[in-house]
């Protein structure tokens, strides 16, 4: 019922920039805490980047300082600006959300989007 459509995955230059961009859509109320993941070949799936409602934002220690999280909630959709990209930010990038519906506005739930590839190499 409700999707996570992630986009703005590419191939770029170490020290370059991404904008990642993750809608969702369907039958929500509100969406509460967003993140975004990402995992490496071979890693385990690790958080890079959380925002909540209120907009207080977390971050791995790895990208403190070079990426942003950010949110519209009028349109639904959160961001994760990526600057000075390196090498070892390559991985498949996930957007999570926890989200409540117009049928049950007390029930957080979550859903996964399906990724985004990212590849910093020269």
């Amino acid at each position: 019922q409700v999707q996570l459509v992630e986009s703005g995955g590419g191939l770029v230059q170490p020290g370059g920039s991404l904008r990642l961009s993750c809608a969702a859509s369907g039958n929500i109320f509100s969406i509460n805490d967003m993140g975004w993941y990402r995992q490496a070949p071979g890693k385990q799936r690790e958080l890079v980047a959380s925002i909540t409602s209120g907009t207080s934002t977390n971050y791995a220690d790895s990208v403190k300082g070079r990426f942003t999280i950010s949110r519209d909630n009028a349109k639904n959709t959160g961001y994760l600006q990526m600057n000075s990209l390196k090498p070892e930010d390559t991985a498949v990038y996930y957007c999570k959300a926890r989200y409540t519906t117009w049928g049950d506005r007390y029930r957080n739930l979550e859903v996964w989007g399906q990724g985004t590839l990212v590849t910093v190499s020269s």
